[in-house]
């Protein structure tokens, strides 16, 4: 029986190690997200990682050469727990699948389902993966985080298209 596990990439290589892993016979995923980029006056939206560093690889360990996986173009190891592979928790791929298109872009819950007060993830910018308290939305594109820098709370109003909830 195969399970999900989680493969840690080297460096902005998600994309060549899910290559790599796909050409050896293995079944990777790699989740994407939909980001905005401001570069010359532009702004485009590219995909990026998910969860950057990281995929997903499902495979049955007791049948499959799983410590090929390390010495993957890409790879730097697949995350174990003793001197096993350690399983994602199941059912957690599969509900990002459901909500992913046919490219792996994981579509992100609206901002209007977000309540004020509850914790987001930033995903873009100076201050990316930072945590901050919804304070309100601000426009119709727009949210304002209250955030906790160097010991003291600061407001700042980003895209909606770069917060998440925070787990």
């Amino acid at each position: 029986m195969k399970d999900w596990y989680v493969v840690s990439t080297q460096p902005y290589q998600e994309a060549r190690a899910e290559l790599n892993l796909r050409r050896q016979g293995y079944e990777p995923w790699l989740p994407k997200l939909l980001r905005e980029r401001r570069h010359a006056r532009r702004v485009d939206m590219t995909k990026a990682p998910l969860f950057p560093g990281y995929l997903f690889v499902a495979l049955d360990p007791r049948v499959q050469k799983w410590r090929a996986i390390n010495s993957t173009f890409g790879v730097r190891q697949i995350l174990c727990h003793g001197d096993r592979p350690r399983p994602v928790e199941q059912g957690f791929v599969e509900a990002l699948k459901e909500t992913s298109d046919d490219a792996g872009v994981v579509a992100l819950p609206n901002a209007d389902a977000f309540a004020l007060g509850q914790p987001l993830r930033l995903l873009a910018g100076p201050f990316a993966n930072s945590i901050g308290t919804l304070l309100r939305l601000a426009d119709k594109d727009r949210v304002a985080l209250l955030l906790d820098l160097f010991g003291r709370e600061v407001q700042i109003t980003v895209s909606r298209r770069n917060v998440i909830a925070a787990a």
